[in-house]
């Protein structure tokens, strides 16, 4: 986004009070700084400055007609601390006009949104809409343009923006009262494929996704949530993503969770917003299964136990058991929390083709506490981790640890200040302290009785 980008939004958000009949504006100021000093680097100290900002204003012109607005700007003080080396930078998350219908739950948006549907969620330029139909049965559908991030170099970029020319995607769901909801979906990412190219690419980005979803929830004591995506886009179909949870509640102290989850990297994220964070080309798959029990028993004590199992076909498995306790005092005005975990991870791959397995496994402890008394928030939280020896890539480091403090002040209705202070060690910084202050508040016009 360039600066012009910036003061336009800016201008948008500090002016649409005047055309507004009832605006809420809200926001948070953050001030950061912290120190790294990295084995084999120079040390450095960062101190961004960053501020969030959205407004939403309803009843333009009628009840039904409103805009929201959400974005930040951030600028460093000292050292750049983000990846680009850029020392400002900022984001309009999303900015859309909705206009709500009276009758069945009907609503239009335009400009860019965000959408969650069976195939995950999106951030498009364009419009949408949405309606309750008869019978229990929803409809809604979204077309634009992707919103486009950069990639890690120009030659991909120019592909990745090429390919992602457009974007839409439609969910048709089904209600059963409170008891079930089923949907399928459908989404297009992309028009032009890899081989469409002037020199064919190895890595395409657009997608084709169908997609299904269910929630079961039969009685108070059982609920079920299932998504699976589909990769239609080639003759063969695959799986791009299965995500299943189970939570039972037997009686009113005891609870189990279960959860079973995969994902094929190529196939579910081709398209991502996010191409910086992964590999479009990357051919890895990753399995994760697990559950949880937790067990009231007081009305001011909770125990759980949790146990999950991950597999990433390019590095190996990793097995994490452990034990999660919890106190609340004077009317939960104190909580206290203790944890412990172990994690085996003796069978983790590397890049490395002389030593081609290093253990990760380690254990892991955790103490907590809040505090909440009148206007004033106050927390605790420390951990430690303590891993086994001879793994190169930790640099000797076998102990890694945190402490992070947090106070804050709710000075009025619409304003609370706070800060955060943290310490601690890894393999990537030695001694490691963070500084952050923040204010939070919201104002608005909203005439007396409004929501």
């Amino acid at each position: 986004m360039k600066r012009r980008t910036y003061v336009a939004l800016l201008a948008t958000l500090m002016s649409a009070s005047a055309w507004g009949q009832e605006v809420s504006l809200y926001g948070t100021t953050m001030a950061q700084m912290w120190k790294e000093a990295t084995p084999g680097f120079n040390k450095a100290t960062f101190t961004p400055a960053t501020q969030y900002l959205g407004i939403d204003a309803t009843k333009l012109g009628s009840d039904q007609l409103s805009l929201h607005l959400f974005g930040w700007g951030r600028t460093d003080l000292s050292d750049a601390s983000s990846f680009d080396g850029k020392k400002s930078g900022g984001y309009l998350n999303y900015g859309y006009l909705q206009y709500r219908f009276d009758r069945a739950n009907a609503e239009i948006k335009a400009g860019r949104f965000t959408v969650n549907q069976s195939t995950g969620f999106e951030q498009v330029d364009g419009v949408s809409a949405r309606t309750d139909l008869v019978n229990g049965f929803t409809v809604s559908a979204f077309a634009g343009k992707p919103v486009l991030y950069k990639t890690v170099d120009l030659t991909s970029q120019k592909d990745y923006d090429f390919q992602r020319d457009v974007m839409f995607g439609a969910r048709l769901g089904w209600r059963m009262g409170r008891m079930a909801e089923v949907g399928l979906s459908y989404l297009q990412d992309g028009s032009k494929a890899a081989k469409d190219l002037a020199i064919p690419s190895t890595t395409d980005y657009t997608r084709k996704q169908l997609g299904a979803d269910l929630s079961i929830t039969p009685t108070s004591t059982f609920d079920l949530r299932a998504r699976t995506v589909f990769d239609v886009s080639n003759e063969r179909t695959n799986t791009a993503e299965q995500d299943y949870t189970a939570t039972v509640k037997l009686g009113s102290q005891v609870s189990l969770s279960g959860n079973y989850a995969a994902r094929a990297f190529q196939y579910l994220y081709a398209g991502t917003n996010l191409p910086s964070l992964f590999r479009q080309d990357e051919n890895d798959a990753f399995r994760g299964m697990g559950g949880k029990l937790t067990w009231l028993t007081t009305a001011s004590f909770q125990m759980s136990v949790d146990y999950r199992h991950t597999h990433r076909d390019t590095y190996g498995d990793a097995n994490r058991v452990g034990t999660d306790l919890r106190w609340d005092f004077m009317e939960k005005a104190v909580l206290l929390g203790v944890g412990a975990h172990v994690v085996n991870a003796d069978a983790v791959k590397t890049v490395d083709p002389a030593a081609p397995y290093k253990s990760i496994s380690h254990r892991e402890a955790r103490v907590w506490t809040m505090v909440n008394k009148g206007r004033f928030t106050a927390s605790l939280d420390g951990i430690v981790l303590h891993y086994e020896s001879g793994n190169p890539y930790l640099v000797g480091v076998r102990k890694a640890y945190e402490g992070i403090g947090s106070l804050g002040y709710q000075a009025t209705s619409n304003l609370k200040v706070s800060g955060d202070l943290s310490y601690g060690t890894s393999a990537l910084s030695v001694h490691e302290t963070r500084g952050l202050l923040r204010a939070e508040y919201r104002f608005g016009t909203t005439k007396k009785g409004g929501k």
